[in-house]
């Protein structure tokens, strides 16, 4: 639950915390005064939608801090594994908005992104105003509210439905690109076996083309290669260099600077040296000639290998034209034979894909209409539990004649089973029962919404619920009971009330009043919590606009006399 809430910046709000404790809290204050602020900070809290203009004039920026004490470990969680951590057990959650209309968002003083809030925080807090009043009127959030109340005789099944649901619009998506795309496929798998056939033909091998390229290099260029490998050889070492005193090849001038250095190599170990190097050099020479006539004499200068080998190349060119990728290479032919014998697996079996398919497609049709009568069963049984707990609520909310239905009407299989579920609303006896967004007025479709709330209050686990406003349209007799609803809800949850009217107000545990001061340029408001005295006061006011109106006060005085008569009642049992 939230343990604490300031507010700096935002709108006519200057600086104000406020305290909270477990119960009900209510939070009034004149017209203008800034209730509204407190309701739009703790939504900012919830990663909710802030205008830059929220942020007060002549501030930089507006900031809002909560601090949630008996925080689920799965939040403690989720904001340790971003970064953040508990302040003395407390989780601090905040969020900035600058004046330019940038957003920023902390959480455990980490820095997070906004929807990071919303993802946390929504476990935390929820917030039930006006607009929530008017998304009731929703068919979605009817059938959800629904759903709630009947529990897991709905929400079990649903959740299995929903799978199913989901696979059997894959499937049917799968089975009919299938059978719609068979020419396609037909078509594919032709062309593939082709492919195939005609590289099975040819019988490639990898590095088969690199290998023929440097072969057919020799044998066109035979007569070149041999020519240059005896001019080296010759000029390494030739039968007319055997003249030792005049040699014209390198073996015997090697051998003749040998035989220079060696008449002096005793005079100098240096010289020494270099003779045995040129004698090194003579060695390698003799090797590399021979080698050289060896080559010479094994080049190939056959030119019916050379036909062979270059109608080979051709032949493996038009399949990498056709089959290979931007290296063009035998290799790549190869890997596209892989791919390509793969595919055409998958389409040779499409047949008994489609059988297949088609088969499991009848299974979960069948698991589908059972789920969905049986989720049907749940919610017209539910139904019918719904809208007598809530006109029994709307009797205690001075709405004696008021009955709300809930009509489960059979329909075509969706993603959320074959109902659609309605709330009907009859405000009068003998009055037809009508859709609730046609038949109730705004006060009437206020204490709908809080009945429900206190009837499911059994179902969410929601620690903090923040209101505002969901008094409006209301007075007298009613009031009084909202206000005994609220405390009733309060017994389970932490219930933050924003209000404008007294009887509400008289039922909370605690109460604060958002006060308003006018230095005759500059607005501001603050949050101060109110003892006996204070809160006498405020309760008069709030009725007859007068702090010390002796009637205002009696009247106030007997307010809250029935509200602490109330809390010492033994409390209400469960349905």
């Amino acid at each position: 639950m939230l343990s604490e809430i300031r507010i700096t910046g935002l709108g006519v709000i200057e600086d104000a915390t406020l305290d909270l404790d477990p119960g009900f809290t209510a939070v009034t204050g004149e017209t203008g005064a800034g209730k509204t602020m407190v309701v739009t900070g703790v939504n900012m809290l919830l990663g909710g939608r802030a205008d830059s203009g929220l942020v007060r004039h002549g501030t930089r920026r507006a900031r809002v801090e909560g601090r949630a004490s008996s925080v689920p470990k799965s939040i403690v969680q989720q904001a340790e594994d971003r970064g953040g951590e508990l302040d003395d057990d407390e989780l601090l959650i905040a969020r900035e908005l600058s004046s330019e209309g940038r957003s920023r968002a902390f959480l455990g003083g980490a820095s997070v992104p906004v929807s990071v809030l919303g993802e946390v925080t929504g476990d935390l807090v929820a917030i039930h105003g006006q607009a929530d009043q008017w998304r009731l009127l929703q068919p979605a959030r009817q059938r959800e509210t629904l759903d709630a109340f009947a529990g897991k005789a709905v929400l079990v099944p649903l959740q299995e439905y929903a799978a199913a649901y989901k696979r059997h619009r894959d499937v049917e998506a799968e089975l009919t690109e299938l059978t719609t795309r068979q020419r396609d496929r037909l078509a594919e798998a032709d062309l593939l076996r082709f492919g195939l056939d005609e590289v099975a033909k040819a019988q490639p091998l990898p590095g088969e083309d690199t290998e023929l390229a440097a072969e057919e290099d020799r044998l066109a260029y035979a007569d070149g290669l041999r020519t240059a490998a005896t001019t080296a050889a010759d000029a390494l070492a030739s039968d007319e260099g055997l003249d030792s005193t005049r040699p014209n090849d390198v073996l015997g001038l090697l051998a003749l600077t040998k035989q220079v250095l060696d008449a002096e190599r005793q005079h100098d170990p240096k010289l020494a040296e270099l003779a045995d190097r040129a004698g090194e050099l003579g060695y390698l020479a003799a090797d590399l000639a021979g080698e050289l006539s060896s080559y010479a004499a094994d080049v190939d200068t056959d030119p019916a290998r050379l036909a062979v080998v270059s109608e080979r190349r051709s032949l493996l060119t038009g399949l990498i034209r056709k089959y290979g990728a931007e290296q063009g290479t035998v290799d790549e032919v190869l890997d596209w034979v892989k791919r390509s014998a793969t595919r055409l697996a998958e389409l040779d079996g499409s047949d008994e894909r489609v059988e297949h398919l088609t088969a499991e497609l009848t299974e979960l049709d069948a698991k589908l209409n059972d789920l969905g009568q049986q989720i049907r069963a749940a919610r017209v049984e539910a139904a019918e539990r719904l809208g007598v707990a809530v006109s029994e609520e709307l009797t205690g909310l001075a709405m004696p004649h008021a009955k709300l239905s809930v009509e489960v009407h059979e329909t075509a299989r969706g993603p959320f089973g074959i109902d659609e579920v309605e709330f009907c609303f009859a405000a009068n006896p003998g009055s037809p029962a009508r859709p609730l967004q046609k038949a109730a007025s705004g006060g009437e479709l206020s204490r709908v919404m809080l009945a429900l709330e206190v009837i499911l209050s059994d179902t969410h686990k929601i620690p903090t619920l923040v209101f505002d406003e969901i008094d409006a349209g209301i007075g007298g007799r009613a009031a009084v009971e909202v206000g005994k609803r609220l405390a009733r809800l309060a017994e389970k949850a932490q219930v933050i009330v924003v209000t404008h009217l007294p009887q509400v107000a008289a039922f909370a545990d605690r109460h604060a009043v958002v006060l308003k001061s006018d230095d005759g340029s500059v607005t501001t408001s603050g949050l101060v919590a109110l003892d006996d005295d204070a809160r006498l006061k405020e309760l008069s006011r709030m009725m007859a606009g007068l702090e010390n109106s002796d009637a205002a006060q009696a009247h106030a005085e007997e307010l809250l006399a029935l509200a602490a008569e109330r809390r010492t009642k033994p409390k209400r049992k469960k349905r």
